[in-house]
């Protein structure tokens, strides 16, 4: 009996011998550009140092020229003029301040009685050095001093001539001595206060540490820090320097595509003193894959493989990938017993242990699917396309790998400005996510270990 057409027509439609043409639907990239992000609180360590030399430069840029005026006579029966003459020196004495101070005093006093006007005035001259002795502490981020007057050393001793005699001017000046010695030492724990106000300069470097570094020009990868919060424990003095253990909370963020804003509001950041730091830093770094380099390497993995299903096979001759709607397309350009080109979806994840990208729920896209069902139903056996899964996965290692070399010239000894100084080491590495956009697929991992940024200095 002779078979009808159809019978024919199918026999040789899907016969082993015969290769079918198939024009499945090609799913077009998506044409948006999302802004690829992933933040991480983390904490970075921030030692602290001032040297007594940087604070003594602060504070006779601060005081200079005439530094105390009482030009009332009558509270007190003496009117004083106080000006700087030299340069200020402060030394380390016993975990304390010393300051010597250069200093011209100019002084009108009122003796004798106002019974009947019976009284006088002189003005007296003359050239010393006061020394304080400051204690130290810190609050709010200024370091504060609480100072008395440990000597008074004229230069000369001078003397006025009173009633024909003369009279040495300590014997004179010590009731005056002991009514400006407090407002002197005042005006100096004012001075320090106002010149070791340490928040705007932390403040100032935060801010300039805010500024995104790229990473990777070639994938327009970015860096970017965001400031939270900054912890500090109480200063020490020691060994002519003031240390501040300071510790900044922070999201560390990893963006792909345009330069990112800086965004630094020095409005927000909350200052906390605690009694302990942690110390550990954790930070997110991209591994940026183009599809074009994708593509190519699962190629690879197909080169000499046939899938086969009785005496059908298939040889996969090219791989394309590209993203649509948050998924990963896998067009497959084949030749066997069918030739043409299948569309498999699905999400990218990452594999820990062997540091590659692989794809969950990858199947055929509806078009593809609907067409193989007419004219090759044996393709969408699950056998087949698990061993197509199975090579269409690659290895990241070298895209890591250069992340984590873009990432060390900023852990080792980067001074993003004067006096300040960035070292770190990055260790343990897990997977957090893979984002798409347009030009890549980005593989997040989160990276533990240390980052000190050590802050030398005052300008």
């Amino acid at each position: 009996m002779k078979k009808p057409l159809y019978l024919l027509m199918l026999s040789f439609l899907f016969g082993c011998s015969s290769a079918t043409k198939i024009e499945a639907l090609k799913p077009e990239p998506s044409l948006d550009t999302p802004v690829v992000y992933n933040t991480t609180t983390s904490f970075v360590a921030m030692p602290m140092e001032v040297t007594l030399k940087d604070i003594e430069n602060q504070l006779n840029k601060s005081l200079n020229g005439l530094i105390y005026d009482d030009s009332n006579i009558e509270d007190d029966k003496t009117e004083m003029k106080i000006w700087k003459t030299s340069t200020i020196k402060l030394i380390e004495k016993n975990g304390k301040i010393q300051s010597v101070l250069p200093l011209k005093i100019w002084s009108k006093f009122k003796y004798g009685t106002d019974f009947m006007g019976l009284n006088d005035t002189r003005e007296i001259e003359a050239n010393g050095t006061i020394t304080l002795v400051s204690s130290v502490s810190l609050s709010n981020f200024k370091m504060s001093t609480q100072s008395t007057i440990e000597d008074f050393e004229w230069t000369e001793s001078p003397t006025i001539l009173v009633a024909g005699k003369k009279v040495p001017i300590t014997y004179i000046l010590t009731p005056t001595l002991s009514i400006f010695k407090s407002k002197v030492s005042k005006k100096i724990d004012d001075a320090i206060e106002k010149t070791c106000d340490f928040k705007p300069y932390v403040l100032d470097i935060l801010a300039t540490m805010s500024n995104p570094f790229e990473m990777s020009p070639e994938y327009e990868t970015w860096f970017k820090m965001v400031p939270i919060e900054v912890y500090n424990t109480d200063a020490v003095l020691k060994n002519n320097t003031v240390s501040l253990n300071l510790g900044l909370k922070c999201n560390m963020q990893t963006l792909v595509g345009q330069r990112p804003k800086n965004g630094f509001d020095r409005t927000i950041i909350g200052f906390k003193p605690v009694s302990k730091m942690p110390n550990k830093t954790t930070a997110t770094i991209a591994a940026v894959s183009t599809y074009e380099s994708a593509s190519r390497i699962i190629t690879k993995n197909f080169q000499g493989k046939e899938f086969a299903s009785g005496n059908r096979k298939i040889v996969v001759q090219k791989v394309d990938l590209w993203h649509k709607d948050g998924k990963m397309i896998v067009a497959l350009s084949m030749t066997g017993s069918i030739n043409g080109t299948i569309y498999l979806s699905g999400i990218p994840n990452y594999n820990p242990i062997t540091k590659e990208i692989y794809f969950e729920n990858l199947d055929y896209v509806l078009s593809t699917k609907g067409l193989l069902t007419k004219t090759a139903n044996w393709l969408l056996q699950g056998m087949i396309l698990n061993k197509i899964k199975e090579n269409c996965r690659y290895s990241i290692k070298e895209n890591l790998d250069d992340a984590k070399k873009n990432m060390l010239p900023y852990l080792n000894n980067y001074s993003p400005m004067k006096g300040v100084f960035v070292n770190g080491a990055l260790d343990d590495f897990e997977f957090e996510k893979v984002e798409l956009n347009n030009q890549a697929i980005i593989a997040f991992i989160k990276a533990s270990g240390k980052m000190n940024v050590n802050i030398d200095g005052m300008e």
